[in-house]
């Protein structure tokens, strides 16, 4: 097999970089490992930058988006009954998208078929290699057989566990990194929205999140130790710890149902450095991970697409200054989304074993926002998201 770019990943990631590459003019072939039902059944973020916007209008995917899509010109932050409304359409011009991840991968789907890329399901074992080659090549399993596919260039969107990351020699890798100790229990109900933007709430309890995929369905998080497991939370039993985590007037609305989909997801913050090794290009989960609080995971895979997707194109015809400044590019964003989730996760979430004097600095920093525009401003800058 032959192709221009192989890209490695069919999240979004990948496939958004397919689908924005197929439409320059660019080939490629796209190896998951996963079965497309699986990739489809995973749920994720929901909430996309107003530059992640565009960019898929870009790729030509965003017709169900506009339809379905619900735009939200702020969002609530809540320290007990205490709620501050950040208005991101005053403040900056701009909105965010409430779409989920998972549509939108459904939607570069069905562009991709369209086109007629190549994207193999159940592929194993890949191994990358002539990474420093004219060509270099990627050996895998797919269906029994072992194949061989050569390219140009090779793009890593395999998410935190894949090879592309672990293919980049260790001791030329640089990676960073904060586990946060508590994860988010989330529960999806066929439910309408307690608010019509989302909630995050900072309670004696700890946190919460009231968000949403739709008109009729809500996405809804509760901070809990990581020892939990997500089978030991009846429904009852975190629909009355949500209660009490919102604010009285918000509980009080809450409409709740019974779950149909329950997890714990963990948090990290982690950045690898380079994004870039010869041939081989990082993007999305797999350089770096942040955690849920400030909605910058897809969307700052979607940066690295978008950085990414240029500088190959013009590398297929000749100009590499692009892949050259790649890396350096896409982690300057990276850092500055990464710097903003930690903030936003130390606002908002009580740490066992804490201090009183972080609870007073918690506390400032959430009345410093209520009195200062320019504070406000910053944030809905970055929560919108920064400039590509």
């Amino acid at each position: 097999m032959n192709t221009e770019v192989a890209i490695i990943g069919a999240g979004p990631a990948g496939l958004l970089l397919s689908q924005l590459l197929n439409r320059a003019g660019v080939s490629t072939v796209v190896l998951e490992r996963q079965t497309r039902a699986h990739v489809l059944a995973r749920i994720r973020a929901g909430i996309l930058e107003w530059s992640t916007v565009e960019l898929l209008r870009a790729a030509g995917v965003d017709a169900r988006m506009e339809r379905e899509g619900i735009p939200h010109d702020g969002c609530v932050l809540a320290s007990g009954d205490t709620q501050l409304r950040i208005d991101f359409r005053a403040l900056t011009g701009r909105q965010v998208m409430v779409y989920g991840q998972t549509e939108v991968t459904s939607d570069l789907y069905e562009a991709q078929d369209a086109m007629g890329t190549e994207v193999l399901h159940g592929v194993s074992d890949i191994e990358i290699t002539d990474l420093d080659a004219a060509r270099s090549v990627l050996h895998f399993t797919h269906e029994g057989a072992r194949r061989r596919l050569s390219c140009l260039f090779v793009a890593g969107c395999d998410g935190f566990h894949g090879v592309s990351r672990r293919t980049i020699p260790a001791d030329r890798r640089r990676e960073f990194e904060r586990v946060y100790p508590f994860g988010w229990l989330g529960v999806l109900s066929e439910t309408p929205p307690v608010h019509h933007e989302l909630i995050y709430s900072n309670a004696s309890r700890g946190f919460a999140l009231a968000s949403q995929r739709s008109e009729t369905r809500s996405r809804y998080y509760v901070q809990v130790p990581l020892t939990d497991k997500a089978e030991d939370w009846s429904d009852e039993a975190f629909w009355d710890e949500l209660r009490r985590r919102l604010p009285g007037e918000v509980a009080a609305r809450l409409v709740t149902g019974p779950s149909i989909e329950k997890s714990i997801a963990p948090l990290r913050s982690f950045v690898s450095e380079p994004m870039r090794w010869g041939n081989l290009f990082l993007a999305g989960d797999a350089a770096h991970i942040v955690p849920p609080t400030g909605a910058k995971g897809l969307n700052l895979a979607a940066s690295d697409v978008h950085y990414l997707h240029r500088a190959l194109i013009d590398a297929v015809r000749g100009d590499r200054a692009g892949i050259d400044s790649y890396s350096e590019r896409a982690l300057r964003r990276v850092w500055k989304a990464m710097r903003f989730s930690w903030a936003t996760t130390t606002m908002m979430h009580r740490f066992e074993g804490e201090d009183s004097f972080a609870e007073a600095m918690r506390r400032a920093t959430l009345d410093h926002l209520g009195a200062s525009e320019t504070a406000q401003k910053d944030f809905a800058e970055n929560y919108t998201g920064l400039p590509f």
